[in-house]
Formats: structure tokens, sequence, C-alpha cells
């Protein structure tokens, strides 16, 4: 029986207080927060989320994770930003394998095909169809620049 993604958290931050692991505790239980708000915003509080919503949920916080340490490097903090960049990896490590940007731009290739489209115009139409077939195993703003590259 497949363990739900909420499920295999919960295990984990388990797992994290036993071990004494203060970082890994702090990081799913902030995600263990957004999860909780999502549900409770949804209303499905009762059902819980499934998987695919929490890998969104999760995908955003290391989108966030990202640009702070980003801004903490412009800002000469190395320390700020190894901390974000560390609670990135303990939420990737929730998220599908992320393609490459080779693989990527296959399916970019064969969605062109497919839709039969060759202009810039049908920009967003090729990114919604390429973010429907990969779901969260690539990030949007990649994928954006990559169809843009394809149909310029």
């Amino acid at each position: 029986d497949k363990v739900s993604l909420g499920e295999r958290i919960n295990n984990d931050l388990k797992a994290a207080m036993l071990g004494g692991d203060r970082f890994c505790v702090e990081v799913l239980r902030g995600i263990k927060a957004t999860i909780l708000n999502e549900e409770v915003s949804s209303g499905k509080r009762d059902t819980g989320l499934e998987d695919s919503v929490i890998e969104q949920l999760i995908a955003k916080e290391v989108k966030k994770r990202n640009e702070s340490a980003e801004v903490y490097d412009g800002a000469s903090r190395p320390e700020l930003a190894e901390n974000e960049r560390l609670e990135a990896k303990i939420l990737c490590g929730y998220l599908p394998k992320q393609l490459s940007e080779d693989e990527i731009k296959l399916v970019i290739k064969q969605t062109i095909t497919g839709l039969g489209v060759s202009s810039a115009s049908a920009m967003g139409q090729v990114i919604g169809a390429v973010k429907k077939e990969l779901g969260n195993s690539a990030d949007g703003s990649i994928i954006a620049r990559l169809v843009k590259e394809a149909l310029n």
C-alpha cells in the first residue's frame, strides 16, 4: 500500500524528532503548516490533499527558498543563503525527480509538433500543455523560458 505524501512527511517528522535533527524538524513542521493552511482554506481538512497538490505547495516553498538564497547571496550573507538552500534540499526530497533541460526540451518539441504550432503567439498554449504533461517534475519558469526559445 502506497504511503501518501502527507503521511511520509509525518513519518519523517517523527523520525527527525526522535533523532534530534532540529533543522529537519523545523523544515517539516513548516511544510506541514503550509499543507494544513491549504487543507483548511480549500475545505479538505477531513479528506486531506492529493499528493499532486502537496507537491505543488512544496515546489512553491522550494522556489521561495531558492529566491531567498539568491537575495542573501547578493547581500553578502552566505550563511543565510546556505540555510535557505539546505531547507530547499530537504523539501526537494518530497518532489518527483526534476527533469533536465534536455528532457524538458524533448517534451516541448513533441508538444509543438503535436499542436501543429510554430509562432510565438502559441506560447501560452504550448506552456500550458507542457506543464500539464510534466506536472511537478519541472519548474514552470524553466518550461516558459525553453518554450520561448523553441518558438523564437
